[in-house]
């Protein structure tokens, strides 16, 4: 397939939606989100498909699937972010020379953003929104695992855009297939930035293979220290929420570090909430892969080393005793991904310690990892985690789909 006129097609239309007025681009995400919910059937029945093709037993499964409910949640996150404030033209400083000369420093656009992503439909839409309302254009490359899915929510947004006027390149949706992705990754000149979304191969596969600048989204290999101060209660709660909230997302926590001081206080009640009572009540619990320590105090599976360096992204949760709260800090600085962390302790001194002991993205004091997402900082949605240090970190929101140039 001949990509280049895609991309030159989506370089035009980026040019011209910088000009558009931030109020005229809410427009377009209201239009859109209310043809989400107008075509909520039909946005089902491409789901209904997807689903199909993947097996039962897949943790990407619940990822992947559209229900009415998340189908109203994209459409509440698409108007939400349409009352955002737009970064465009926002002036971040100003200062004058000694010779009379003025500098401004003002945000504008990247021009083209690109994202390739697995199983996620509601990616499709979070993109278009994010990158409508900052005035790019936007091109997808959706996981051939959401193919109708993506179809479905990519007609409906091209609807949106010529409905209010707007070229409709400005979001493309490459088609299925591994070709497009090499396109996607090499599109220079055309491309500003690519962002991928999904597991550690794909992200991997990306970062290396780019020759467009790549901002990296992060695996999320997340953790909870329970401090030898930590209200055992308030941890429990927190623990349930990061770990089975909903356990196929990034954000959800993967370890779980216990003080040795508490450790036989603490355990019995983790094992209590995430197994024998989740069981009791019909719901999955949650195996309990242990080191030496904690196995002297619960029952669960042993753990191997690898245990504690897996995104599990499902009903299973390893489990460490540590000595102290510095041997918790070095032990999610040599296993986390940086993406999210958390310390659950009442200790001021405690908190302050692992805050600046550790090195995620985003650092939690007695509040679910789970909380990590654009919409509960509120961003609207996002585009991803970012892991990295430069340009972008944590949530990527609006301002992060911006760059800056000097007017004088």
């Amino acid at each position: 397939m001949e990509y280049e006129s895609l991309f030159k097609a989506a370089r035009k239309a980026g040019t011209a939606l910088a000009d558009v007025e931030p109020e005229h681009l809410g427009r377009i995400l209201q239009h859109a989100a209310r043809l989400l919910r107008g075509h909520t059937p039909a946005l089902l029945e491409a789901n209904a498909r997807d689903i199909e093709a993947m097996p039962a037993s897949s943790p990407m499964l619940d990822r992947l699937r559209l229900t009415p409910e998340r189908i109203g949640s994209i459409a509440s996150d698409m108007e939400a972010v349409s009352h955002l404030r737009s970064p465009q033209g926002e002036e971040l400083a100003r200062w004058t020379r000694p010779n009379g000369m003025t500098i401004v420093k003002r945000r504008v656009p990247f021009g083209v953003v690109g994202m390739v992503c697995e199983a996620r439909p509601n990616v499709t839409a979070d993109i278009f929104a994010l990158c409508v309302k900052t005035g790019n254009a936007c091109v997808l490359k959706g996981g051939s695992d959401a193919r109708h899915s993506n179809e479905a929510i990519a007609a409906l947004l091209h609807e949106a855009l010529g409905a209010e006027g707007i070229d409709e390149n400005t979001f493309t949706l490459l088609p299925a297939g591994h070709e497009a992705v090499g396109a996607l990754l090499g599109a220079v000149g055309y491309v500003d930035v690519v962002i991928p979304r999904g597991g550690a191969g794909l992200i991997r596969a990306c970062v290396q293979n780019a020759t467009v600048p790549c901002i990296e989204t992060g695996t999320g290999i997340c953790h909870v220290y329970v401090d030898e101060y930590a209200d055992l209660d308030k941890a429990v709660r927190i623990i349930e929420n990061a770990k089975t909230s909903r356990p196929s997302v990034c954000n959800a926590e993967e370890v779980c570090l216990v003080h040795r001081a508490v450790a036989a206080r603490f355990l019995p009640m983790l094992k209590k909430a995430l197994v024998d009572d989740r069981a009791a009540q019909g719901l999955t619990p949650v195996e309990l892969r242990l080191d030496a320590a904690a196995a002297q105090i619960i029952d669960g599976k042993s753990a191997s080393d690898k245990d504690f360096d897996t995104e599990y992204l499902d009903y299973i949760l390893a489990v460490g005793v540590v000595d102290s709260l510095d041997a918790a800090i070095a032990h999610v600085l040599a296993h986390s991904t940086h993406h999210s962390d958390a310390i659950v302790t009442e200790d001021a001194a405690s908190a302050e310690r692992f805050i600046n002991g550790t090195d995620s993205a985003a650092t939690y004091v007695n509040v679910s990892t789970r909380f990590t997402d654009g919409g509960e900082f509120g961003l609207g949605c996002e585009m991803g985690i970012s892991t990295q240090k430069l340009h972008a970190r944590g949530p990527m929101g609006l301002d992060e789909l911006s760059t800056y140039k000097y007017i004088i």
